[in-house]
């Protein structure tokens, strides 16, 4: 999938396109992505609750590499801009070692 490629398959021209419609697909498109920071947050909870009954550190270098590495990986493979999507990435995992921290 490109940017000339909508993920949809429509192939339809921007002058074919109701402002309307684009809209309320950008409105169901920005639920479906904070339901997906909802279910991340409550498997990064989840992990860190087995970090504490491990006695682990919060932190996990190695780890946080690999998924910045698959971010950018990702990124690629949907044309996107790979440094755009490891800082989105980057803030995520920040505000879930807060929370763990927060709640340990």
């Amino acid at each position: 999938m490109t940017r000339e490629t909508p993920p949809n398959g429509e192939n339809r021209k921007p002058e074919e396109m109701d402002l309307e419609e684009l809209r309320e697909e950008i409105q169901t498109i920005d639920q479906e992505l904070v339901e997906l920071i909802a279910q991340r947050t409550y498997v990064a909870d989840t992990i860190a609750a087995v970090k504490e009954d491990r006695d682990l550190p919060t932190t996990d270098e190695k780890q946080e590499e690999q998924v910045m590495e698959r971010a950018g990986e990702n990124a690629e493979q949907f044309d996107l801009d790979r440094n755009l999507v490891k800082a989105t990435f980057r803030m995520l995992i920040e505000l879930n070692k807060v929370h763990q921290r927060e709640n340990r």
